[in-house]
């Protein structure tokens, strides 16, 4: 058990029978009530932000979430198959647990499994993925003065919004928290 002061951003905890990580945290000391502490806790399965008051002295659980490194193989109907890059473990997911991340995998990926008491709670994916355009309009000359954008459709099926001088072969930075471009790749 650890006291509300020895919280500090980025910790896991169990709360409620659930796994959070704690996004952010404030010590808030009230006139004539006791000291309080305002946590921004992000539920690691879920992935839902939610916020929570608790009382200074308040005890917290712990949890010991491992992250290990690992490579999306293949999607096989509803389930997605990951392996661990240390041990050669293979794991089978399903899309509650990828989340959003689903969009973003392509085959041989690099991405971190979370794991908690040695079952996989989570996956994140890296800040920006390579992937390649496979539908959009062709862009005519002279459409850039206003900074137009038009929807693009990359190798996973995801739209996005990308400049018109974008077409079907390039190669797309994406961002996976915002799903939006970034920049073409060189």
């Amino acid at each position: 058990m650890i006291d509300a002061g020895e919280l500090r951003k980025g910790m896991a905890i169990e709360l409620d029978g659930r796994i959070y990580q704690i996004v952010d945290f404030n010590h808030i000391k009230i006139g004539r009530g006791s000291a309080q502490v305002r946590l921004r806790l992000k539920d690691i399965a879920a992935g839902g932000v939610i916020e929570r008051v608790f009382q200074a002295t308040e005890r917290f659980n712990p949890a010991f979430v491992e992250h290990r490194p690992a490579q999306y193989l293949y999607a096989d109907n509803d389930f997605y198959h990951v392996m661990d890059t240390e041990t050669y473990e293979q794991f089978t997911l399903t899309a509650d647990q990828i989340g959003d991340g689903v969009k973003y995998l392509k085959e041989g990926q690099a991405i971190e499994v979370l794991m908690y008491q040695g079952n996989v709670v989570s996956v994140e994916l890296p800040l920006a993925v390579e992937l390649e355009v496979v539908e959009t309009e062709p862009g005519f000359k002279g459409n850039t003065a206003t900074g137009g954008t038009k929807p693009a459709i990359v190798e996973t099926g995801l739209s996005v919004q990308v400049p018109l001088f974008i077409s079907v072969g390039d190669i797309l930075k994406i961002d996976t928290r915002t799903g939006s471009y970034i920049e073409k790749a060189s």
